[in-house]
């Protein structure tokens, strides 16, 4: 499989929190995905742009906090995760980039 544009689309960057690092240590790396994007098509672009095995993809929507600043009030964006879970013996090192 070749990397098709529309993979640079649907993934939009990876995810280095704590709570990514400890999935890591599991086999799972986790992306900011669009949030159009469906499962079957996250695995497609992992797979295609890395090289690797997916063997499971579980996404979750972050609801965008209401912040102020300067005494207005405005909204953060909604953000979809998606956490993939590889298959046994593959790796993908999100330090450095695609």
């Amino acid at each position: 499989m070749s990397a098709k544009p529309q993979h640079y689309d649907v993934i939009r960057k990876p995810v280095i929190t704590e709570k990514a690092t400890m999935a890591s240590e599991h086999g799972a790396v986790v992306f900011e995905v669009a949030m159009d994007a469906a499962k079957p098509q996250i695995k497609e672009a992992v797979e295609a742009l890395f090289g690797v095995k997916v063997k499971a993809v579980n996404t979750t929507i972050t609801k965008g906090k209401t912040k102020r600043f300067r005494g207005v009030s405005g909204k953060r964006n909604d953000v979809k995760k998606a956490y993939v879970t590889l298959e046994e013996g593959n790796t993908i090192d999100v330090t450095t980039g695609l």
